[in-house]
């Protein structure tokens, strides 16, 4: 049996998955992906990662700018596909667009479905200090991630792991998972189980404020948002210092500290067993431990230890983190 596929992809997530269709002996006919975005300092319009992969494979390449206008759904069916395989598109398939293929579509998702439905399921399982994450396959609906579940895989997470580093083992996962389950399917071998709406949770798309700080959570809770948002929009605060203007800080590794957090949340804290200056940057928390800054870069600057940043920039004990404006976080 060999099926006619279209893949719709367009991050890192999805390069794995349309590899794994392209070696199998299914014939991938398009890839659909987002079109090109500014990118970097330059803002250059750069092809997708998936993209990229499927030119190499010479594989056709479609960016529509919207999937469920008329004229996309008709090159869609010019293609003639018996099934869609999706895995970290960026749009949401309207009935019309599900309803080309003779298969239907199947949606590749980085999560323990029905938890964590939405575009950033790895960083939001990380932020909220999940054990486990896994991979489903599903069979698409219109509804954002809510189709029947054919195939889920556990895989546990790593409590030092960021986000990147998290969505390349799950999509190596996922692109074990694929082909197999795609034939499975195919061949009407694979039950459909309902996901259970009650137990759903969203991820929705990272927006810049997710990345302030606020520490009134406790160290472990911050420690977690670090790792979740990288590598956008990144963890940030602001070094409060008197007479001295507010200094952005994009925050790259910490650890929750044995000392004690003891004054209000923010605060930079002593380290009695080093002689002055000190060389640990210990903030207070809302929880019981202060959180250690490990690595971090000061605004316009390169990300730098924080025995370098003490010893390039004044921090004394009693500074605080927070924001800009001085208000409670």
């Amino acid at each position: 049996m060999s099926l006619r596929v279209v893949m719709m992809g367009t991050g890192e997530f999805a390069v794995p998955v349309l590899r794994a269709l392209v070696e199998s002996p299914h014939q991938v006919v398009a890839l659909v992906t987002q079109p090109p975005r500014p990118q970097g300092r330059k803002k250059l319009l750069l092809p997708s990662p998936t993209a990229q992969v499927a030119q190499e494979c010479s594989v056709p390449v479609l960016t529509p700018q919207r999937i469920n206008a008329p004229e996309s759904v008709t090159q869609l069916a010019q293609l003639e596909p018996e099934v869609l395989v999706v895995a970290d598109y960026g749009q949401i398939l309207s009935a019309q667009v599900l309803s080309v293929p003779r298969l239907g579509g199947l949606n590749v998702h980085a999560s323990l479905l029905p938890k964590y439905r939405g575009a950033a399921p790895g960083n939001w399982a990380i932020y909220h200090g999940e054990p486990y994450t896994g991979v489903s396959i599903i069979r698409m609906t219109p509804h954002l991630d809510a189709g029947p579940l054919l195939a889920q895989e556990k895989l546990a997470i790593d409590p030092e792991e960021t986000a990147p580093e998290l969505e390349a083992r799950l999509a190596q996962l996922a692109a074990r998972m694929i082909v197999p389950v795609l034939e499975r399917w195919a061949e009407g071998h694979l039950p459909e189980v309902p996901q259970d709406d009650r137990q759903a949770t969203r991820a929705p798309r990272l927006k810049k404020t997710d990345g302030l700080v606020h520490w009134h959570r406790t160290a472990q809770e911050i420690k977690n948002q670090i790792r979740a948002m990288q590598p956008w929009p990144r963890a940030y605060s602001w070094l409060l210092r008197g007479g001295a203007e507010p200094l952005r800080l994009i925050l790259h590794r910490a650890r929750v500290a044995h000392a004690a957090s003891e004054g209000p949340p923010g605060t930079v804290l002593s380290v009695p067993e080093l002689a002055a200056p000190q060389e640990r940057l210990l903030v207070a928390t809302g929880g019981p431990q202060a959180l250690e800054i490990l690595e971090l870069q000061p605004q316009g600057r390169r990300v730098m230890s924080a025995q370098e940043f003490l010893r390039g920039y004044r921090v004394a004990v009693g500074d605080r983190l927070g924001r800009a404006d001085s208000q409670p976080n």
